[in-house]
């Protein structure tokens, strides 16, 4: 059985993520207490026809607490049961916005006398626990409901139990830094084409971009030095068990040199044979 257990803060969008699993295979349970999360699980176990793939949202809403979180994953363990951790986390202004669009009440806004920036921040310090045993992070701030659906099926159509996915994606350090990034590189020491007029309005992908980005020879040299550095972590993290990798370039605006840089990282890792994808944030803003 492959068990997720699908937590994170409120309006970061778990139901995004349970629906992109459920039309991968997995079986969706939301809003379950983690006290009953083992014997639920056990229960599915012992039917007849047993799920293979089940997923558990559990969340402030169904009297989360770093306790009974704890006791969760113990008794899982107890039972011989393996899970992963799947917390789902977005930033205050975008978690701010989409209130204020819906006008539902945080689950916490009864003890903060109502104010939205408290009830958020209380929840964010509750749910901290969960998130440092999380095996993935998912930080919906800047995702579609259709980046959201293909992050969800990059991490779970295969086996998650079996590799690690590496994740590589480029930002602009104006639209902030990736919160669910594990290592961050910064090519804004390279020459920028944003001020080359005949390529401002291209981006990375196109191949008068990239032509100009690696065409430098401190570029060669730093794509060559992140190749060996990325050659020597990637297996140490494998050998730690980590199963999802969150490689971030970022560059000043997004568009172009961290674009350049997140594609060629992305096809060295592929041709190593390893399990990645690849997702350009801010190259349309």
């Amino acid at each position: 059985m492959e068990l997720i257990l699908v937590t994170g803060l409120s309006g970061a969008g778990k139901s995004r993520v349970i629906d992109a699993l459920e039309d991968i295979g997995y079986f969706c349970v939301d809003n379950m207490p983690p006290k009953l999360i083992s014997t639920f699980v056990q229960l599915i176990l012992s039917s007849k026809e047993p799920h293979e793939r089940i997923a558990v949202v559990t969340d402030i809403r169904a009297g989360f607490s770093a306790q009974s979180f704890s006791d969760c994953t113990d008794d899982l363990q107890t039972a011989g049961i393996d899970y992963k951790v799947l917390f789902v986390t977005a930033d205050d202004d975008s978690l701010q916005s989409r209130y204020k669009l819906t006008r539902r009440k945080h689950p916490l806004s009864d003890l903060c006398s109502g104010l939205l920036n408290d009830a958020i921040t209380l929840e964010r310090e509750r749910m901290r626990p969960a998130l440092q045993k999380a095996d993935y992070v998912i930080d919906t701030s800047h995702l579609t409901p259709k980046d959201c659906r293909e992050r969800v099926a990059a991490l779970f159509m295969d086996n998650p139990a079996q590799k690690m996915h590496i994740h590589c994606m480029s930002f602009g350090f104006k639209y902030g830094m990736p919160t669910d990034a594990d290592l961050v590189f910064d090519v804004r020491c390279l020459p920028n084409p944003f001020y080359v007029d005949e390529l401002k309005e291209h981006n990375g992908l196109e191949e008068c971009v990239s032509e100009y980005v690696l065409k430098w020879d401190t570029a060669q040299m730093l794509l060559a030095k992140l190749y060996d550095m990325l050659d020597f972590l990637i297996p140490l993290y494998e050998k730690e068990g980590k199963t999802q990798l969150v490689i971030a370039i970022g560059c000043s605006g997004g568009k172009h040199r961290s674009v350049v840089f997140a594609e060629k990282l992305h096809r060295h890792i592929q041709q190593n044979n390893l399990l990645t994808s690849i997702y350009h944030r801010d190259m349309n803003k």
